[in-house]
């Protein structure tokens, strides 16, 4: 299909070569595509913003008429998400819910804008670091990673600062698809949130069912002026940096990362934008704690 070549002929151009050899087995496509979103993220780390100041809109209000569904999760079991996008976004939402409707699915939206502390929440959640801290420990084949690498790979999985989360600048939002019929997700070869080899939307390790289902769903929201996200097969953002770089359009990203307050939005900018959300510290004590619940559990 040409929404899938178009999607191929862009991941390429920001995807590093490597030999098949080591992308043939879980550890080694897992640890290509983990350098390749940490590379990723140091390219948007520079990529311009003109933030336009473009206000924020309830999804919720947004999608009346329309069969969309909605996370009742907290993040971190501590904060209630917030199902909201900038203005310019919600006709392209209302599009791809509507085309969706039509095909007898139903659009979940799983996450929405979040605040700084909502994104710093995510390393604070001790299943989530303990999770990362063991597929992190299976790709380095037991061994106990340096601190500084398990920031890399959190940074690629989880955004780290202000300027590399999309959902900060209110630009993204994560999805399943549910059947109408059978009231069951769409099978995309794993949950929402699945962190494994089958993760990105490119992964040879699922069925060619489920390879098929998250090109379909990928070539939908592309045609509604959607952007994927290669390395997570549920994230779909526009206007932001991941957009503009992805798509090659040379144009600075229209939305930056800013907080959201009642009605009112404030620009989170240089040098505040790139501040680690946490120290290095941080992860070094984690990895602690997370050795010794391990150790607990034994």
């Amino acid at each position: 299909m040409e929404g899938n070549l178009e999607y191929r002929l862009l991941t390429d151009t920001i995807m590093t070569s490597k030999s098949t050899d080591t992308a043939v087995t879980p550890r080694g496509f897992w640890t290509q595509k983990m350098e390749e979103a940490s590379e990723f993220m140091e390219k948007m780390r520079k990529y311009p913003i003109a933030e336009c100041g473009e206000p924020m809109v309830s999804l919720v209000d947004a999608a009346e008429g329309l069969e969309v569904q909605y996370s009742t999760t907290k993040i971190n079991d501590q904060y209630p998400r917030i199902f909201f996008l900038r203005q310019g976004l919600i006709k392209q939402f209302q599009a791809v819910a509507k085309e969706m409707n039509e095909q007898g699915w139903i659009l979940k939206v799983e996450d929405g804008y979040r605040s700084p502390e909502m994104q710093r929440g995510l390393s604070h959640n001790p299943r989530l670091f303990d999770f990362i801290l063991k597929k992190v420990m299976w790709e380095l084949e037991g061994a106990i990673p340096a601190p500084e690498f398990m920031l890399r790979r959190l940074g690629a999985l989880l955004a780290i600062r202000c300027r590399l989360g999309t959902h900060i600048s209110g630009s993204a939002i994560d999805i399943s698809v549910v059947d109408r019929n059978t009231g069951k997700d769409i099978d995309r070869g794993g949950p929402y949130i699945e962190i494994s080899e089958r993760t990105p939307m490119d992964s040879p390790f699922i069925t060619p069912e489920e390879r098929a289902n998250r090109y379909a769903i990928m070539d939908l929201f592309h045609r509604h002026g959607w952007q994927a996200y290669p390395w997570e097969f549920w994230h779909f953002s526009a206007g932001d940096c991941y957009t503009e770089f992805l798509q090659n359009t040379g144009k600075p990203a229209r939305y930056g990362p800013m907080r959201f307050e009642g009605d009112k939005i404030t620009s989170i900018l240089p040098p505040q934008d790139d501040e680690l959300l946490e120290p290095v510290e941080f992860y070094q004590k984690g990895i602690a704690e997370s050795l010794e619940r391990f150790k607990n559990a034994q």
